[in-house]
């Protein structure tokens, strides 16, 4: 079996970054579910197969700063759901966390490419339609964190 037939979206070219981003999403998945702490959720991931080809220091920085600023992360996107934030998927829940997350911190990041790269991992991990979902909460919850940006962009 190849690795390509172990990806739940084997066609998508997937760069380091992206492989953080998925490993950081499986990472954060875990630490809802079974509230383990931090450092048992990245050794776990860190064993995981295919992780050398992530970016490690991106992955890192995406599950201790989604998990500890969880609280601040929630409160900015709670306003832009359409239920309780304990009622989200799991799946949509961590990728909101990493969305919101890398518009609040990551700046060098595009805010298009946030919400492009949510988008693409709810594709792969989620429900049918949760990829819609995640595009609208991040869509609505950029112009809050990156106004400049968002106000600088043509194609808006």
């Amino acid at each position: 079996m190849t690795e390509k037939t172990l990806h739940a979206n084997p066609s998508k070219n997937r760069t380091p970054r992206h492989r953080a981003r998925e490993f950081a999403l499986q990472g954060l998945y875990q630490w809802l579910l079974n509230n383990e702490d931090a450092t048992t959720v990245v050794t776990n991931i860190r064993a995981a197969h295919g992780f050398e080809k992530a970016d490690a220091d991106h992955f890192a920085v995406l599950l201790y700063g989604a998990i500890k600023d969880s609280v601040a992360l929630r409160e900015a996107f709670a306003p832009l759901i359409d239920r309780g934030v304990a009622e989200l998927s799991p799946i949509e829940h961590a990728v909101l966390l990493i969305g919101a997350f890398e518009l609040k911190n990551n700046l060098d990041i595009p805010y298009r490419v946030v919400i492009n790269e949510a988008v693409e991992l709810t594709k792969s991990f989620g429900g049918i339609d949760g990829h819609k979902y995640v595009n609208g909460v991040l869509d609505k919850l950029a112009p809050r964190l990156r106004a400049d940006e968002v106000a600088g962009d043509t194609r808006r």
